[in-house]
């Protein structure tokens, strides 16, 4: 049978890399700037998906941005949903006013800031990815189900296999993951 490999914190083998660990690297560095960004536009409006004015000037921190009030989840909820064909599945979800916070929002909201931050930082990595795909998989299932131009595929479903993929591989050896577990060694299940 033989001995067993011990495993390092990352999940490989020790002495055994990853091939092409680099490229997931940086695919999960720049899908956790992208939930970090959106969590920053939608909290304080600074004028990409939120605050921008139809002129294109921004109007920083209007009352769109969920710190002025503003439900980060309204507009998709209320009107992208109707393309997708779910039949309303989403429709309990959606706040009643652009200006009416509610457990959709904080949840959604929750996921951008913590799975950016732990994407970024590569710690609790399999977590945040599963939390993104499952994300994803929703706002497939929300706004693209049967769209316009590609009835199977969509941006949502190429990210949610790119979560996957991350998910798979973990964080790899550019990640804080080993301080975090050296420094918490009680948590070592968040990977």
């Amino acid at each position: 049978m033989g001995t067993p490999v011990p495993e390092s914190v990352h999940g490989v083998a020790e002495g055994e890399e990853v091939r092409g660990i680099w490229a997931w690297t940086v695919l999960r560095l720049l899908l956790g700037w992208s939930f970090l960004w959106a969590f920053l536009d939608k909290m304080f409006g600074l004028g990409f998906a939120t605050c921008r004015l139809e002129s294109g000037s921004i109007d920083f921190g209007c009352d769109a941005a969920m710190m002025s009030g503003g439900s980060p989840t309204y507009g998709v909820l209320h009107f992208a949903t109707q393309g997708s064909h779910t039949g309303g599945l989403f429709d309990w979800m959606a706040s009643s006013a652009p200006d009416a916070i509610n457990l959709a929002d904080m949840g959604f909201m929750a996921v951008l800031l913590l799975g950016g931050v732990a994407l970024m930082l590569g710690i609790g990595v399999r977590i945040a990815a599963i939390g993104g795909a499952i994300l994803m998989a929703f706002m497939f299932l929300a706004i693209d189900v049967w769209p316009e131009n590609n009835p199977i595929n969509s941006s949502h479903i190429i990210e949610m296999a790119a979560f996957l993929g991350i998910a798979s591989v973990g964080a790899g050896r550019f990640s804080l993951q080993s301080w975090f577990d050296n420094r918490y060694p009680g948590l070592r299940w968040i990977r």
